[in-house]
């Protein structure tokens, strides 16, 4: 696989989102009995897309004195380039987790738990889909047609998708079979995934919620991260710019949910 990774490259990445990611599971917003307001999700928003332009400047910089400035430009453009197409695919993202919040009655006190470990789940998974997927191209280089092809075949789907499919969640036959194999309460037990009853271990309502942000995470990835390939299939760009449009999804979705719960004037 061809990539202007290095590790110092890749070692200022994992510095950046580690910090980015402590920050969003220990520092930001934890008020108790509440969620962050919109003010503060927007304003972190911003942070997220201020310090994802300077990654981008900083990777211009650096392969502007490594590799020179044509280099330098196409990579940055490439990064841009990816992080603007996930970012507005992730509107989809956004919508789904709104109705499955809005569906299983999550409070919005429990709502950014789950969006933290649905965003580190994401993450996760994104990077095993993107290596996968780099490993494929790099072996066969006919596979960006399929790749193509795919997503000519989604759009055409969603097109024609009918309104109101999604919305009895809880009849899907996918939500049936995980509560038919997994011992579940029937009510929510504070911000607990797992609580114990009778000596037994039960998952609870938010367990099923992050099982089912993850997998509608998955299904959306399907789709973006073959469109930021067509882009670039540099597996360096394709997951920093994945990533760092995935790091701001959940205060993109806190600022949706703090203006959809706010009471009108």
């Amino acid at each position: 696989m061809n990539t202007v990774g290095t590790p110092l490259l890749w070692g200022g990445f994992s510095v950046v989102v580690t910090i980015m990611l402590l920050i969003d599971l220990f520092g930001q917003g934890k008020k108790k009995g509440g969620g962050m307001s919109f003010k503060q999700a927007a304003a972190w928003s911003l942070v997220w897309v201020s310090l994802s332009l300077l990654f981008a400047l900083g990777i211009w910089w650096y392969l502007k004195d490594t590799a020179g400035p044509a280099v330098a430009n196409a990579q940055a453009l490439a990064f841009i380039t990816g992080y603007l197409i996930e970012k507005s695919l992730a509107v989809d993202n956004v919508f789904v987790w709104l109705m499955l919040f809005s569906y299983f009655s999550i409070p919005v006190s429990m709502q950014r738990r789950v969006l933290v470990y649905g965003v580190l789940g994401a993450i996760v998974l994104r990077t095993v889909m993107i290596f996968a997927g780099s490993w494929l191209i790099s072996e066969f280089a006919w596979i960006l047609y399929l790749f193509g092809a795919f997503l000519l075949f989604t759009g055409v789907k969603m097109a024609f998708a009918k309104d109101g499919e999604g919305d009895d969640v809880g009849n899907k036959p996918l939500v049936r079979w995980i509560r038919g194999r997994m011992r579940m309460t029937d009510s929510l037990e504070g911000e607990r995934f797992f609580t114990r009853r009778n000596g037994l271990l039960y998952a609870t309502p938010l367990f099923l919620v992050l099982i089912l942000v993850e997998l509608s995470d998955v299904v959306f990835a399907v789709d973006s991260i073959p469109a930021i390939f067509a882009v670039t299939t540099d597996p360096f760009i394709v997951l920093t710019s994945n990533i760092f449009a995935i790091l701001g999804l959940g205060r993109c979705t806190s600022c949706w949910l703090t203006l959809l719960s706010a009471s009108p004037c």
